[in-house]
């Protein structure tokens, strides 16, 4: 029988995850279902148990987007140390004896980086704009890459500070906050390689107050955002820097995922090539 997949979200609508994985599927030969289901708010695991339930053939697992990945991090029996890191889950895969959680999206990050952008985080200046659960989700990932640095800023500087502090206590792991905190006019004066926009500000339209200087010669300016271009990203293109938007990010947590599921990585520059022509 065929085994059935889904995404959870609401909105969920817009998702573009059944087509990714219906192309994955199509490219690796494998008998999957996968459809976008729309679960009201505060109904989150009711949604996952009825899925299961559903005799049309075996569920396997799901991916999760706004606002329920803090519902399935919790709603998980087991979690991967990413996922703990991230304090999310965004792939649960349905095991015999409970719910495996996952989260895919700092990998995905880093993937897009290295893969199809050319932009190995290793020895480079990072800086992650945000401190809300878009960042959470990416910081471990871009650390085992070995950056020089990794500076998290935000509008809250005491949010950045607990987030960079818990994350620099981690073996192996470090994370620099200039001392008089990690508000954006903490980074007056400073550059970075690559500079990545976590806030909700993509979305919202509004422009975040850096200094023209946090853009490095040759630095990659990423924004998680995708589908639309972003006073970020504009600001980011008049310094000079070399722009990327978040869509080879959702392919590669997609594919990520998929392996998390059947053990097998798809090829993603087909499937991505075919997302950018539809844009």
């Amino acid at each position: 029988m065929t085994d059935r997949y889904a995404v959870f979200g609401n909105p969920v609508g817009h998702s573009q995850s059944p087509r990714i994985h219906a192309l994955f599927a199509a490219q690796t030969g494998q008998d999957i279902s996968y459809e976008a289901i729309l679960a009201e708010r505060g109904g989150f695991a009711a949604a996952i148990e009825a899925f299961r339930a559903q005799g049309r053939g075996p569920a396997r697992g799901a991916n999760v987007t706004v606002p329920f990945k803090e519902d399935a991090f919790r709603l998980a029996a087991t979690r991967t140390p990413r996922a703990e890191a991230a304090g999310a889950v965004n792939t649960l895969r349905f095991e015999a004896d409970g719910i495996l959680g996952d989260n895919t999206d700092g990998a995905g990050l880093v993937r897009d980086l290295t893969h199809n952008l050319g932009c190995d985080p290793a020895g480079r200046r990072i800086l992650l704009l945000g401190a809300g659960g878009a960042a959470r989700g990416v910081i471990l990932p871009l650390l085992l890459e070995a950056p020089v640095e990794l500076v998290i800023a935000n509008r809250t500087e005491e949010t950045a500070a607990r987030l960079a502090l818990e994350f620099a206590r981690l073996p192996g792991c470090a994370v620099a906050v200039k001392p008089e905190g990690a508000g954006f006019s903490g980074i007056s004066g400073r550059s970075f390689d690559l500079v990545i926009n976590a806030t909700s500000a993509g979305l919202s339209g509004a422009e975040l107050p850096l200094p023209a200087t946090a853009f490095a010669p040759r630095c990659l300016a990423y924004e998680m955002v995708y589908g639309r271009e972003t006073p970020f990203m504009a600001q980011a293109r008049h310094a000079g820097a070399r722009v990327a938007d978040g869509l080879g990010m959702l392919v590669e947590q997609a594919a990520e995922a998929f392996f998390v599921w059947r053990g097998m990585r798809p090829h993603t520059a087909p499937v991505l090539a075919a997302l950018k022509a539809r844009q």
